[in-house]
């Protein structure tokens, strides 16, 4: 077979889950910077609070593209440092790599169909953005 069908998630889907992060954001009191990509890393949609830090584009960016790239939350790498400390040092020097939360990818049946990344909060609260663009998505 020299062709695969792959699952993406829907320009309107990444619509919601970036609108919703950015809701979350009003209710927590900070201001961040969304983005989902598609399964392959592919920007899909993209929100920026009015006031969100400018470099936390890119960094919310990456976060998507980071959990697209590798299938699980950006929060997960230091265990996996644990588990494979020789990663850390080369790792880490990875254009696009964020190690720290905020990253999530989003998953249909078990497949991998894109991710969603905010940067803006501390690691902790962007979890909870992405989380709830994630909710709102199902």
């Amino acid at each position: 077979m020299i062709t695969t069908t792959q699952n993406n998630i829907a320009c309107d889907s990444a619509n919601i889950a970036v609108q919703e992060a950015v809701k979350k954001a009003q209710e927590l009191g900070i201001k961040i910077n969304a983005s989902v990509c598609d399964g392959a890393g592919i920007e899909m949609s993209f929100l920026r609070m009015t006031g969100a830090f400018i470099h936390s584009i890119d960094i919310a960016r990456d976060k998507a593209y980071t959990a697209a790239s590798f299938g699980f939350p950006t929060e997960d790498w230091p265990s996996v440092f644990k588990s494979a400390p020789e990663l850390e040092d080369g790792i880490v020097r990875r254009d696009r790599l964020v190690t720290f939360g905020g990253g999530l990818p989003i998953k249909l049946d078990g497949n991998l169909v894109g991710a969603i990344g905010v940067s803006g909060g501390t690691a902790e609260e962007d979890v909870a953005c992405a989380q709830a663009g994630l909710n709102a998505i199902g």
